[in-house]
């Protein structure tokens, strides 16, 4: 069976969107929005935007709220309806909180758009991050539930890019609003699939006016996946898992992206049934016992190391969960580890799908050829 489900119909070349794509606006004293055309998306729905004459977007992320993208230069615009933040480019003073956007800032080389950052420089996988901080370039303004107000201030924020944990404390989105600070949180956690987290590249594309090389760097990510798509599915089932402190299991419910990116290369997710209470809810924990009623005979292991640190050898695997030794996998040797730097880098789901690929087709595939899965010996 083919897998061309996951893998919606490219044009035949990358879209240049009138009102979308790079601009340059002569300035006058106001406006009025005149619609061009819906922005096109292939897989995200977690936002969306409208185009309009003079290089305005009206980005609307359902939830989150609608942000009007003003040019450089363009004029301000009359009558806009008093849910919309307004947002002027360049937006080069950015306090960028949501670790999973920083990938995507450095797909779009544009790190210098950040100054502030809600992660320390040792909380940082992403090399470029962790670099700019170390020299400078990018200060620490606090975690998202305890911003430094005054740095933030005194930086002349344009943008905070917050994730939904936000939400947990609305007294910090109310204050940095109340200090003139646009917020921006952003939901792309809440795409089912890898390819339509991806495509939020584009969101950010528009924001940095940088909207052709987003759909071109994603252009190249779907290619990446594409040939892997068209493969017969293997049958191989898997198990993508972490064992907790307090002896659960933690897997992936069964439409999570995860599940899904194992479908994608190849394989068969083991826990067809498990879906959570809501939408938002990406894994579930199981007692030891369902977990060895339901994943002891599946083909191959993969061990999530960003909870509870990189899993090596077999010994230290079956030392966390003994039951473990019954399990077919590890009793073959089909056990693999994700590289702790995995759900930083947002933008390398590509990668990992054709890990996943290489292992279920291959079986040992040469160390060198992946990148986020290693084997525990």
């Amino acid at each position: 069976m083919k897998r061309r489900n996951f893998l919606k119909a490219l044009p035949a070349a990358a879209l240049t969107l009138a009102g979308c794509g790079q601009h340059k606006t002569a300035p006058a004293n106001t406006a009025s929005l005149v619609f061009d055309h819906s922005y096109p998306l292939d897989y995200a729905t977690q936002f969306s935007a409208d185009c309009y004459e003079g290089g305005y977007v009206m980005i609307d992320i359902p939830d989150a709220g609608r942000f009007l993208v003003v040019p450089e230069g363009a004029a301000e615009v009359d009558d806009l309806p008093g849910d919309v933040v307004l947002l002027r480019q360049p937006l080069d003073h950015i306090y960028l909180v949501s670790t999973s956007v920083m990938d995507l800032f450095v797909h779009l080389d544009a790190l210098d758009s950040i100054a502030l950052s809600g992660t320390k420089a040792d909380g940082w996988y992403v090399e470029e991050a962790r670099q700019a901080m170390q020299e400078g370039r990018i200060a620490y303004a606090g975690k998202y539930s305890a911003p430094d107000y005054e740095r933030i201030l005194a930086a002349g924020c344009t943008l905070a890019i917050e994730n939904t944990m936000v939400l947990h404390d609305p007294e910090v989105k109310e204050q940095l609003e109340k200090f003139g600070v646009p917020v921006l949180v952003e939901r792309s956690s809440y795409e089912s699939g890898p390819l339509a987290r991806m495509e939020w590249l584009k969101l950010y594309g528009i924001l940095l006016n940088k909207t052709e090389m987003a759909e071109e760097v994603f252009r190249q990510k779907v290619e990446q996946v594409a040939p892997i798509l068209e493969q017969e599915n293997t049958g191989k089932t898997a198990a993508f898992f972490s064992i907790t402190t307090n002896n659960l299991i933690t897997v992936r419910r069964t439409s999570d992206y995860v599940a899904q990116m194992v479908g994608m290369a190849g394989g068969v997710y083991i826990f067809d049934d498990l879906e959570g209470e809501t939408s938002a809810q990406s894994t579930i924990k199981l007692p030891l016992e369902t977990f060895y009623a339901r994943a002891r005979d599946a083909d191959v292991l993969i061990y999530n190391s960003t909870i509870e640190g990189v899993v090596e050898t077999r010994d230290q695997l079956i030392e966390k969960c003994p039951m473990l030794a019954d399990f077919k996998a590890v009793q073959s040797g089909d056990c693999w580890c994700t590289a702790q730097s995995l759900f930083q880098q947002s933008m390398e789901l590509a990668d990992l799908i054709s890990d996943m690929n290489l292992v279920f087709t291959e079986g040992s595939p040469d160390p060198a050829s992946l990148r986020f899965l290693q084997r525990i010996v």
